[in-house]
């Protein structure tokens, strides 16, 4: 489970985190929904370590980020950019690589890795160069990568930006694995059929803030309104919405 709770964060002269609070909880996929410039993607950098709060905290699994860094960070998972995968590797060598910078020993972490390799069904390219991969392959490597050390919580920043239709519907299914599993999912997007498809609970953001959050049922309730992207633009404003 991931908490964030009041986080203020000034970036310049902007405040990109204004007393933002949610929580994102096991066995769901939880979606940050938002314009350009909202601050998903200074709230998943914090959650995750990357950027230090000026005031309020985030948890992982009750792990304060701030004040236990190493501990939160193995109760997370970050899946990272495919394209910047390292194409003389493996997805094998790449992914106990990652493992063992986890803090596992070599033979714990070859282990892992076997089982995750297994997991994602990529046993058949495995121990091939990464080169050349398709961008479903890509995304099957870099999601071992952020899931061998088994952590219960996964954080992807617009994780289908520039993905084909069937590069989209692979992360998609890999998502809803890792919640039939129990994990914790939360990611940020822009793409409302991406977030209305998949996510049990919606934050929607402007301005550092939460401006609701729900279902996507619930929030198409409360606006009124039959689509999620109907209901988006009227919580956060019209010339917000075509901002994003």
């Amino acid at each position: 489970m991931i908490q964030v709770d009041n986080l203020y964060k000034k970036i310049g002269e902007v405040n990109a985190l204004d007393g933002l609070s949610f929580t994102a909880s096991d066995g769901q996929i939880t979606g940050l929904l938002g314009p350009n410039g909202a601050g998903k993607t200074t709230c998943l950098r914090t959650v995750f370590g990357l950027l230090q709060a000026d005031k309020g905290h985030a948890t992982i699994d009750n792990i304060d980020v701030a004040k236990e860094p190493t501990k939160a960070k193995q109760q997370l998972g970050l899946f990272p950019d495919p394209c910047g995968l390292y194409e003389r590797m493996t997805p094998r060598e790449y992914t106990q690589f990652y493992a063992q910078l986890s803090g596992m020993e070599p033979k714990a972490a070859a282990a892992a890795t076997q089982t995750v390799l297994e997991k994602l069904q990529m046993l058949d390219i495995a121990d091939r160069r990464c080169k050349g991969f398709s961008q479903g392959q890509r995304m099957k490597t870099a999601l071992a990568q952020a899931i061998v050390h088994k952590p219960t919580n996964i954080v992807l920043d617009e994780p289908t930006r520039g993905l084909d239709v069937m590069s989209t519907r692979v992360l998609r299914d890999l998502l809803l694995m890792l919640k039939a599993q129990g994990h914790c999912v939360l990611f940020s997007s822009h793409v409302m059929q991406e977030v209305a498809a998949l996510c049990d609970h919606v934050v929607v953001m402007a301005k550092g803030k939460v401006v609701a959050q729900g279902s996507p049922q619930s929030l198409c309730e409360q606006t009124g309104k039959t689509s999620l992207e109907e209901a988006f633009i009227t919580l956060i404003g019209t010339d917000e919405g075509i901002a994003a």
